[in-house]
């Protein structure tokens, strides 16, 4: 059986490799007609472009490993399927399911070394990308940062006007609370700076709020050269305030569900995401063990095109419900975890229930 296993998996690793090349040639050769507009200007020329492309190549991987790693499965069983050797492996008394438990085995390997590409490569080299090209570009490399935010922390909100490199902040206003509803001071600076730990806003106008039950009876107002504030956010925090939650990794989704779980803020769009990465290993065995049963179907009518043809429609079919299914689940306000594994649970059982009728047939 060990013989047989590592030979499934070659297969497997073979055509999966395949799917991963050409699925990023045709991502490259696209995301490199977009970047052909900006060749020319300044220092960005068409090897700066292909950098920036390579670079960029990592995050893809990650975001299709799903589809990349069902396709490879699909076509090396098409293969094993169509050349009668899944034939041979069941008549020497190897089952269904002691095939798929391979099959299963093998993909999950997969998506786990996708992940940490995902996880730890990924988001280094777009950053490199991204900072690469603006600099051939001769832009500034935080230019992009440089628009307002609102943070709710603790007792205190803090409004940016402006965000320059996130340390350096410009237009910047500290409202302190009592209570939910009592405002304790209001201070603004034209400029602030941040370290990581504390907000150190320079040159300040202070209007300490002072108040009965009834109605305001007194503002005091002081200027200070420095005022300082301390802060529970950090200067990673801040840059992933403009990116959307699939550009995050899953270590800083868990950070920002937990900072704005604790200052009582809506954090159901990173929690979504988070929810989906962390099914995304059981969608692709549910999709997998769903496939299985074309698989071992009748081999003279599944033809390699129909298996292929089939793993795509079935991995769109489960992209769009996951989809569907988030912003459902936002605007409706229902369980996000609930509605993000659902759909697989229910595949999978079916599915395993249909392989098991199939396999002692």
């Amino acid at each position: 059986m060990k013989i047989l296993d590592r030979y499934i998996v070659k297969t497997m690793a073979f055509y999966t490799l395949g799917v991963m090349l050409m699925w990023l040639g045709v991502y490259a050769f696209f995301n490199f007609l977009n970047e052909v507009s900006s060749i020319g200007q300044a220092n960005y020329t068409a090897i700066e472009a292909m950098k920036y492309v390579a670079m960029d190549l990592p995050s893809v991987v990650y975001a299709h490993s799903s589809v990349i790693i069902l396709l490879g499965s699909l076509l090396a069983l098409g293969h094993l399927a169509s050349t009668s050797q899944i034939i041979v492996v069941r008549g020497s008394g190897i089952s269904i399911m002691q095939i798929t438990g391979v099959v299963v085995k093998a993909a999950v390997a997969f998506i786990a070394v996708l992940i940490l590409v995902g996880e730890l490569v990924a988001p280094l080299a777009t950053q490199y990308a991204d900072n690469s090209k603006a600099k051939a570009l001769g832009h500034n490399i935080q230019a992009k940062n440089q628009q307002g935010f609102w943070i709710k922390d603790n007792n205190a909100i803090i409004r940016v006007n402006k965000n320059f490199d996130g340390q350096l902040f410009g237009g910047v206003t500290l409202i302190k609370l009592k209570n939910s509803n009592t405002l304790k001071s209001v201070t603004y600076a034209d400029k602030a700076v941040f370290d990581g730990e504390s907000l150190k806003l320079e040159k300040t106008n202070d209007y300490q709020i002072s108040r009965n039950q009834e109605k305001f009876y007194n503002i005091d107002r002081d200027q200070f050269e420095q005022y300082q504030t301390q802060v529970s956010f950090d200067e990673e925090f801040i840059a992933s305030l403009r990116k959307e939650p699939y550009e995050l990794s899953t270590w800083y989704l868990f950070k920002q569900i937990r900072f704005l779980s604790e200052n009582s803020l809506a954090s159901d769009a990173f929690e979504v995401e988070l929810y989906k990465r962390i099914v995304k290993p059981f969608t692709l065995v549910a999709m997998i063990v769903f496939s299985m049963l074309f698989i071992f179907g009748s081999l003279r009518d599944a033809s390699l095109g129909k298996k292929v043809f089939l793993g795509l429609m079935l991995s769109l079919f489960f992209e769009l419900f996951s989809r569907i299914g988030g912003v459902l689940s936002i605007r409706l306000d229902y369980n996000h975890f609930l509605i993000a594994s659902m759909p697989t649970l229910v595949v999978l059982v079916f599915a395993l229930i249909l392989l098991k009728r199939k396999s002692v047939q």
